[in-house]
């Protein structure tokens, strides 16, 4: 063991051209720290409201409709930014979550949706492309703070019981099948069913509340 560490710490004390091989290694460690450090101040840093607001398109269009739904202003005053909604909240997940997310890079320098009429010409393609996601990843994102082993089945509606503790419980569904419009305004969805899962047509969470109520 002796003679190991002895051979160990020859290679590290050799020189290199200009510095030992020990020198190099702790400088790298240190440099490796530093480097992690700013990019996760810098992922957290993309993950803030006042990021994902400061491109207008966002400020003006999604961030403006949020304002007032039940995910902004509630009865228990936790309120949901943006990244909690798109963003999971696991490394994996949400490493490709943001590497997907730099695609939109493109469309902000090229204007895709800078114009109030160019984002109601996106609105259906953009919803259903986040809806695609949320369905294939379980609702992922909805999980970040919603969970089923928490819910209180007698604390809600009839309706909404019923379908979280069958469709939900089941896997038949996932929280993005039933809840669209939650957040957002929905597109003009006429020609749409929701036959995947059997359930309801889909329906605004306004005219959720008021049926209920």
């Amino acid at each position: 063991m002796k003679r190991w560490l002895a051979s160990y710490w020859r290679i590290l004390s050799r020189p290199s051209m200009h510095f030992s091989l020990g020198f190099l290694t702790l400088g790298g460690f240190i440099a490796g720290v530093f480097f992690w450090g700013g990019f996760n101040t810098a992922l957290e840093a993309t993950n803030t409201q006042q990021f994902c607001i400061s491109c207008h398109e966002m400020e003006r269009n999604p961030y403006r409709e949020l304002q007032g739904t039940i995910h902004d202003v509630n009865r228990s005053g936790v309120g949901a930014e943006c990244a909690d909604c798109h963003v999971p909240h696991g490394w994996t997940h949400k490493m490709g979550r943001k590497m997907e997310a730099s695609k939109e890079v493109w469309g902000w320098i090229f204007g895709t949706i800078n114009t109030p009429e160019k984002f109601e010409g996106k609105r259906r393609e953009l919803a259903e492309r986040e809806w695609a996601r949320l369905e294939a990843n379980d609702s992922l994102e909805c999980r970040n703070c919603h969970e089923f082993e928490s819910m209180d089945f007698t604390a809600q509606s009839s309706r909404a019981a019923r379908a979280h503790s069958t469709s939900l419980a089941s896997g038949e569904a996932t929280c993005i099948d039933c809840h669209k419009g939650i957040a957002h305004e929905l597109p003009d969805m006429s020609d749409y069913h929701d036959t995947a899962t059997r359930l309801p047509d889909i329906e605004s969470w306004v005219a959720h509340l008021e049926r209920d109520g």
